[in-house]
């Protein structure tokens, strides 16, 4: 029988999963960080008006979820997760398999990620101001741009998870 999988989930997946799933895990990912590095055309934004979305970028360490899937739901849900990270197969992001630690367990245990393509012109690094304001204006068919970051950061707190460089942008923000 096939082992399940485990998703890495940093950002609206965490609170958006859009999948079935067995068991949820508190979880540490080394060498990558989660950082608003996406200009989003689609979901938070228009090619007008981009918006920014997370992706998971090089160095550092990032704490989020680990859903274990169960080995017949892997297939469809790596389709969805795939239509999901890269809409109308632009590919921003990379499937990996990386290494995590479940933080209830201790286990390191392989997840599927995904990891923002430092290639493509999506691929942007901007200071919390502009970051800020791009996220303050940006409207697209998921939504507000604006309660994507309240939304990742009020559940990250939720998980006992503080990230300075979210926490930057969210206080940058001008008032609704």
């Amino acid at each position: 029988m096939p082992d399940p999988i485990h998703v890495f989930a940093y950002g609206s997946l965490i609170w958006r999963p859009g999948f079935t799933y067995e068991a949820r895990h508190p979880a540490l990912l080394r060498g990558f960080h989660r950082r608003f590095c996406l200009t989003s055309r689609y979901y938070r934004g228009t090619a007008e008006q981009p918006g920014l979305v997370l992706g998971l970028d090089r160095g550092g360490a990032c704490r989020g979820v680990a859903f274990t899937v169960a080995a017949e739901a892997a297939e469809a849900t790596l389709a969805y997760l795939d239509a999901r990270e890269n809409v109308a197969g632009e590919i921003v992001y990379t499937r990996r398999p990386l290494p995590i630690r479940l933080l209830d367990s201790g286990r390191v245990v392989q997840a599927v990620t995904y990891v923002a393509d430092r290639r493509h012109a999506a691929y942007c690094r901007p200071a919390p101001e502009a970051a800020a304001a791009a996220i303050a204006r940006g409207i697209g068919q998921a939504g507000a741009n604006r309660d994507y970051l309240i939304n990742t950061v009020s559940h990250l707190r939720d998980l006992g998870i503080r990230d300075a460089a979210l926490d930057r942008i969210a206080a940058l923000l001008p008032p609704d």
